[in-house]
């Protein structure tokens, strides 16, 4: 299978580092070219499934703008420029909960919209994870720690209370692979 070819691209905003769009003129490998292609470029993340020395899970729940009523969530962030997915994992693991992980687990990186940009997600798995400093808490919404055990996030995972797609599929690939 073929690629398609990008021939030209406008950048029609700039709110960097947070979101960029453009314009793009693309050729399909049948030779078609799509004059108005939009792109999206927002910052490529990690989330984390992590679960502690005693077989707990630990999530949020929080509010988030998009969001309608309050959603379980799991470890994430983005990464700083320059920053690895692993590293940034790493990093959001110990910021939002004060625990750190020796036995980790990739879970894959996927693009969140194939046709149309945005960011890429990287997921991770952080068994027998510890407590070892105080949370830095810095997010603008307000979300409460919870420890679940396996019964209950799996319960959590199909009634849906994990309502962002990437926290859903990342707590699915975890419990899959445990």
């Amino acid at each position: 299978m073929q690629q398609w070819k990008t021939r030209d691209r406008k950048i029609l905003l700039d709110e960097s580092p947070w979101l960029k769009v453009e314009r793009r003129v693309v050729e399909l490998p049948s030779g078609q070219v799509i004059p108005n292609w939009q792109w999206v470029t927002t910052p490529d993340y990690v989330n984390v499934v992590a679960v502690t020395e005693d077989d707990e899970f630990i999530c949020f729940r929080q509010v988030k703008y998009g969001v309608e009523g309050d959603t379980l969530a799991v470890v994430g962030g983005y990464l700083n420029d320059g920053e690895e997915p692993f590293e940034a994992a790493q990093r959001e693991l110990r910021e939002e909960t004060g625990y750190e992980s020796t036995d980790w687990k990739d879970l894959g990186h996927y693009r969140v919209d194939p046709n149309r940009g945005m960011a890429i997600g990287h997921l991770f798995l952080a068994r027998r994870a510890r407590l070892v400093a105080t949370p830095i808490i810095d997010d603008l919404e307000e979300q409460h720690l919870l420890f679940l055990t396996k019964a209950e996030i799996e319960k959590a995972l199909v009634t849906g209370e994990f309502k962002v797609m990437a926290w859903t599929a990342a707590v699915a690939l975890a419990l899959r692979s445990l």
